[in-house]
């Protein structure tokens, strides 16, 4: 048998620690690497608990929020937030639609009166002939999000949204795609032409928004700015 140095065996141990995180989801921390990190989970694996709006359009499946095809809807946190840090994975089918609401009230169009980033199959033929704004990533009518950083239909994405005061910055696959203060815009002076009031909410709810498409997410992580 062959002997191992102590630093051989630290290794071996560190592949082990990744190898049972692969096995419930490729970059899935744990409950106590979140805390130490200042992030908390929106979402506990299990139900939708902490959650409210559309509750019958998803459902909690193997760790993840599933937004089911013939369901979706808008889908929020119970909880208000104001400055924060968010990370979440998803993962898109051929054509997906979906969105982010950000200082959303309960019920509320999120895309005028809150702030939705959209969650969108970019390569999908019926989207070739969107306008910038309605693109992946981007602050909906409003900032455009830089385009070509999304993984394969059917790949996991990682995507941070950091929301500091009016600085909405959107960060996907590592690259940052929107980086933009909302608050210096007008928001009866936006790029679609219509009014969008909630541009300068200062807190709300999160969410999901579906759109009649099957799209899924994991790894719900945040964390409150309050510097």
């Amino acid at each position: 048998m062959r002997r191992f140095s102590g630093l051989s065996r630290v290794a071996i141990a560190a592949a082990l620690v990744a190898a049972s995180l692969g096995g419930v989801g490729a970059g899935r921390l744990s409950a106590a690497d979140a805390k130490e990190e200042g992030f908390v989970p929106l979402f506990n694996g299990r139900d939708l608990a902490g959650w409210e709006g559309a509750t019958k359009g998803y459902v909690a499946q193997d760790g993840r929020i599933v937004c089911k095809k013939a369901g979706g809807g808008n889908l929020w946190t119970v909880k208000e937030f104001a400055d924060f840090h968010l990370t979440f994975e998803f993962l898109l089918t051929p054509g997906a639609n979906n969105g982010l609401g950000i200082r959303m009230a309960p019920k509320a169009h999120a895309a005028y009166q809150a702030m939705e980033l959209q969650i969108l199959d970019n390569t999908a033929e019926k989207y070739a002939k969107l306008k910038p704004y309605q693109y992946h990533g981007s602050v909906y009518g409003v900032v455009p999000a830089k385009r070509g950083h999304l993984k394969k239909v059917g790949e996991w994405n990682r995507q941070e949204v950091i929301a500091r005061q009016g600085r909405i910055q959107v960060i996907l696959n590592g690259t940052t795609i929107v980086d933009a203060d909302v608050w210096k815009i007008d928001p009866a002076k936006t790029m679609d032409g219509r009014p969008h009031p909630g541009l300068h909410n200062k807190k709300g709810r999160i969410g999901f928004l579906g759109h009649g498409a099957h799209v899924e997410f994991r790894n719900i992580r945040i964390k409150e700015l309050t510097e």
